[in-house]
């Protein structure tokens, strides 16, 4: 079972010192799916991935990237994947044809010049300049080539779509999705919600250093919410619907028209609403990020899902 999955991570504990970073994270990523970690910043996301590679180590818990142990093996496990992290950085005195030529000597020269040639024209990054002389857009493409140049098994990337703009972001999801149809294994934080939504089978949303949740990407978003539009064909007295449990007044035109959000099963409200004069009924699936903001909602509210 071990060898299938791309990262194994069982009960991970990590502090800085007397802060937790890491209570307990536990995660199975398999083989060859494009995988969405999700939390604020401070939650835990890249000190997990950074443990992936024994950049930093974990207090306690099980580790396994690729069937390896990183402390172990952490040379195997780093020529393996491609890592764009949070905050970059370079040799500034290489230009970026040079520094492309540099990691390709460390890598035994593995990697197809022209593969990297490509990638640059399609997301517009000229080979020419200093790196000292990039901006932080520009940086970022950087960033993703070196990841991406030597076809890893897998890429661990943290926000790889910070500071691009919408056509080049949608040149690179375009890039990750080609590479998990190659067989690279795709584990990346975002705070775009839309971007994960748009690529990610599954998802784990992580909280205070624990893992709360992971499902398939649409599973979550059709099981925790959603939007209804109801139109009554005469005036009503609402109150009952209000005070329905999991029902959330969104908005009221006027005692005809009503808004609501429902988490959890709708059947209470559809026996409640058979006692209604109901004209219209709609209903909206919401965004990923919806759902996401959902369980920070939860936490400032003292009332948490785990």
């Amino acid at each position: 079972m071990t060898d299938a999955l791309a990262i194994l991570a069982q009960g991970l504990i990590k502090n800085y010192g007397p802060v937790p970073a890491l209570q307990g994270v536990d995660l199975e990523v398999q083989q060859g799916e494009i995988f969405g970690f999700l939390g604020p910043n401070g939650a835990g996301k890249t000190t997990t991935i950074r443990c992936c590679l024994d950049l930093i180590r974990p207090d306690r818990g099980i580790l396994r990237i690729l069937g390896l142990d990183p402390q172990k093996d952490s040379v195997s496990v780093r020529r393996r994947c491609g890592y764009l992290p949070g905050e970059l950085h370079f040799e500034d005195s290489f230009s970026v044809k040079g520094y492309f030529r540099y990691l390709d000597q460390l890598r035994d020269h593995k990697t197809e010049w022209q593969r990297v040639q490509k990638m640059a024209d399609r997301i517009d990054l000229d080979l020419k300049p200093q790196i000292k002389n990039l901006s932080k857009g520009n940086k970022q493409k950087v960033g993703i080539i070196q990841a991406f140049m030597h076809r890893p098994d897998l890429l661990l990337l943290d926000e790889p779509t910070l500071g691009l703009d919408p056509l080049v972001q949608h040149e690179v999801l375009q890039m990750i999705v080609e590479a998990c149809d190659e067989g690279t294994t795709i584990f990346f934080s975002s705070h775009n919600m839309s971007e994960v939504q748009d690529i990610a089978k599954r998802v784990a949303i992580i909280r205070n250093g624990v893992v709360v949740e992971v499902a398939d990407t649409q599973a979550l978003i059709k099981r925790t919410l959603r939007r209804v539009d109801i139109r009554f064909s005469q005036e009503v007295n609402i109150d009952s619907l209000q005070n329905l449990p999991g029902v959330k007044m969104l908005s009221s035109t006027n005692d005809r028209n009503i808004r609501l959000q429902i988490e959890g099963e709708m059947d209470k409200l559809i026996k409640t609403l058979a006692t209604y004069p109901v004209s219209d009924f709609e209903t909206e699936q919401p965004t990923l990020e919806e759902v996401f903001m959902a369980y920070y909602e939860k936490e400032r509210s003292g009332t948490g899902t785990e």
